[in-house]
Parts: structure tokens; sequence; C-alpha cells
């Protein structure tokens, strides 16, 4: 028979740890296109009260390329498995979970496979459809996102100096967009569209009360990706949950606004 190849966790999602060793415990999974560096600005805030986890989605940053299942990564359900066998192979436990943007959806899923391991959910401007549909409206009609993902098909590199703007949201900051663009283009193409196809077509919102645990919701006053009608959608629908806006603009208020973000996520994750 042949041998099953046994990937750590650890070598497969780049996993790091910093901040307090004895303090609680803060779970960062980064958005698409995106790698934990993204989280440094709020990590630089927190890193003093709180543990922290880092890591990189498989298909993004140095996660190990030898790990990507384009079968598996085509649902989100396969990266929360990563996350279940992150919190498992680490024995983590009281994990506050925060994810950006598609990433809260993953980490809901994570917490509803293994609710035992999880003590709190942050969903950083989370968005469980993007497209709208009856009664719903999550931002984007079909033929959008059937425009952007073909975009990406055609012009991977063109797609991202493109659409970097748009989600940061801050023309008068470019330096911001041209981060994100960077990290965009650090991304192996055909895994990034796997991942966008896998982000934009699903449709979690049958999801969303199953959630077991305290869930905190952070909208932006602007977000051209997950417009404030869906932040509300998601706190309605999550039983135990609050709903936060920020004064900030754009889709990535880790990077343009991490002082407020940082203060957000602690006031939370430290709340009895």
């Amino acid at each position: 028979m042949p041998k099953l190849l046994i990937v750590s966790a650890w070598t497969r999602n780049n996993i790091k740890i910093v901040g307090r060793a004895e303090g609680p415990l803060l779970l960062l999974a980064h958005g698409f296109g995106c790698d934990q560096n993204l989280w440094r600005l709020v990590v630089d805030r927190l890193e003093s009260d709180f543990r922290i986890v880092l890591f990189d989605h498989v298909g993004s940053g140095a996660s190990d390329p030898q790990a990507w299942d384009g079968a598996k990564y085509a649902s989100l359900d396969g990266y929360a498995d990563d996350i279940v066998d992150l919190v498992r192979e680490l024995d983590l436990r009281d994990v506050i979970l925060v994810g950006h943007s598609v990433a809260s959806m993953i980490g809901a899923l994570a917490v509803i496979k293994e609710p035992s391991r999880f003590a709190k959910l942050v969903m950083l401007t989370p968005s469980p459809r993007y497209i709208d549909d009856d009664g719903y409206r999550g931002g984007f009609s079909r033929a959008d996102i059937d425009e952007l993902l073909d975009s990406m098909d055609l012009n991977y590199l063109g797609w991202s100096h493109a659409m970097a703007p748009v989600i940061m949201g801050h023309p008068e900051r470019p330096e911001l967009s041209e981060e994100l663009e960077a990290s965009f283009c650090r991304t192996d193409p055909d895994r990034a569209r796997s991942f966008a196809r896998t982000t934009f077509l699903s449709d979690n919102r049958a999801d969303l009360p199953k959630i077991g645990v305290p869930t905190l919701v952070i909208e932006c006053t602007e977000d051209a990706i997950a417009p404030r009608d869906v932040g509300r959608y998601v706190h309605e629908h999550v039983p135990d949950s609050r709903l936060v806006t920020l004064d900030a603009t754009g889709h990535c208020p880790h990077v343009s606004d991490p002082e407020i973000t940082a203060d957000a996520i602690a006031e939370f994750a430290t709340a009895v």
C-alpha cells in the first residue's frame, strides 16, 4: 500500500506564535489574497497582552506548496478543516478566532466543526454570500462576480492592480493599495484564482445560526466588498453576537485603521 503523507500543520500553514505566553489566545486568519503579514500592525498593538497564533492558508504566503489540493480547497470547508487540524495539533483551547473577510466564514465553519476548542469568534468585515439574492443584498450581481473572475483568468496581475485600490478604499493613501497589490502578486495566480472562486461563489448563510460561541461582527462605515447591509445580516443571524461599526473606510481596517481594529478585538476578547 502507498504511504500516506502526513504534513504537520506547522509546516503546512507556516505557523508562528508571538506575544505574552500566559495571555488570552488569539488565532488570526487572513482573507483572500493576503497572508499573515497583513496582521502585523494589529499584532504590534496586541502582543503585549495576548498570545497570538498566526498562519497562512494553504496556497497563500509561505504555506507549504506541496499541501495544495485543488479538490479540497474548492470549498471553504477545506480551509476550515485545516484550522481544526491546527488547533488539535497544537492542543489549543479557549481560542478566540479572528477571521478577516472570507476567513470570517472559514472561522465560523471551524467553530461549528470543533466548538469545544473555541471560546469566541471575531468576524472582521464578513460576508456569508457576496452575490445578491431575493431579499438579500450581498453587494454584487452574479454578472459582477463572473466579470471579476473572468478578469482574473485573463490577466491576474492587471486584476490585482485594478482591484487593490477598490478593496482598500483609501485613494489618498496609495501605499496601502500598493501593499495589498504586492500581497496579491506574491500569491500563485492559479491558486489565487481557485481561492477567489471558492470565496465569491460560496453561500454560507445557512451556517450563521449554527455558530455556538459569542461572536463579534466588525464592519466599516464604507466597504465596497461587504456593505453594511451584510454586517447587519450577519449580526441578525448569529445567535449570540454583537455588531461594531468602525469609523473606517475599506475592506481591510486591520491594515488601514489598525488601532481601532485592535481596540475592538481586545475589548471583546477580554470581556467577561
